[in-house]
């Protein structure tokens, strides 16, 4: 029999996975899965089971956010076990889950991590740490990996928004300098990601079709110091629209970067806080892991 390693992160968003976790494991078992299930007890724990498990099952299903899924990709890429990885979106924001168009019904995910096919996706390397979807500084990026979890269950989507709002009149500008794949862009920036996603916390979204998971490259959002209303204006609606062709904003494609910040600003990666170094290598591995995706889409 084919065998499953199911990862629950219980806390994970308004904590619907647990009011779904005895049909989640009769859907698996029904489709010919053998189901060893583990419940994570603190952060990083994800990475502990994938890493020390994985090798040892056909497959592994996460149910969680954004966070829980870095988790087991980092703990899947340690043991370089190279199983497939299904996921059941179950956070407060899901970006990554949105990009992959998985559902939000967590049965109808549940169906998919276990009848669908693996594809080949990127993955991010930020010095010796990974994410799946996302590294941002800067505007909102602190209320990612500081709203506390009883405000996002309480709250969901709309507690970024809040945090994000009440940081405005806080944010600072940093100076740093970005060398990818020849160019080179140094500035004052208020925020800056590098995604291989169409929605970054729910605040930004890019054009699916400027977004391949797996074509080896990310792409690189910047937005500069705007220096009076008019230039806010435009963002904003370069922002709004898509369109990335105003001055405020630089928006690259690249599968190496270096970031040269001038002081160690925090990192958010996947939602979660990672601190920031002088020197920050930063690559694309190219379909370094496989993720579940519904039949029709193989």
């Amino acid at each position: 029999m084919k065998k499953l390693l199911f990862i629950v992160n219980p806390c994970a968003g308004q904590k619907k996975i647990l009011r779904h976790l005895a049909d989640v494991i009769a859907l698996f078992t029904r489709e010919g899965w053998e189901v060893t299930t583990y419940m994570t007890a603190h952060s990083g724990h994800g990475t502990e089971i994938a890493e020390a498990r994985a090798a040892d099952f056909d497959r592994v299903v996460c149910a969680g956010g954004d966070g829980t899924l870095n988790e087991v990709i980092t703990g899947v890429l340690h043991a370089g076990a190279g199983t497939p990885i299904g996921y059941i979106p179950c956070g407060s924001t899901n970006d990554f889950a949105s990009t992959l168009k998985l559902p939000g019904n967590v049965l109808q995910s549940a169906e998919i991590a276990a009848t669908g096919v693996p594809m080949p996706h990127d993955v991010g390397k930020f010095g010796d740490r990974y994410f799946s979807y996302v590294a941002s500084f800067g505007a909102f990026t602190r209320a990612s990996y500081t709203t506390p979890q009883n405000v996002k269950n309480a709250l969901g989507h709309l507690a970024y928004w809040l945090e994000g709002i009440q940081e405005l009149a806080q944010i600072r500008k940093t100076h740093v300098r970005f060398e990818y794949d020849g160019g080179t862009v140094e500035d004052d920036f208020i925020f800056g990601a590098i995604s291989n996603s169409t929605s970054v916390g729910g605040v930004l979204t890019l054009d699916p079709r400027q977004v391949d998971l797996q074509d080896g490259k990310f792409e690189l959002l910047l937005i500069r110091t705007p220096k009076d209303t008019a230039e806010l204006r435009e963002c904003v609606r370069a922002l709004r629209e898509q369109k990335f062709d105003c001055s405020v904003i630089t928006f690259r494609s690249f599968s190496k970067l270096m970031v040269y910040p001038d002081s160690g600003i925090p990192w958010s990666l996947d939602g979660e806080r990672a601190e920031g170094e002088a020197e920050i290598p930063i690559e694309n591995l190219h379909h370094a892991v496989q993720i579940i995706h519904p039949k029709e889409e193989s």
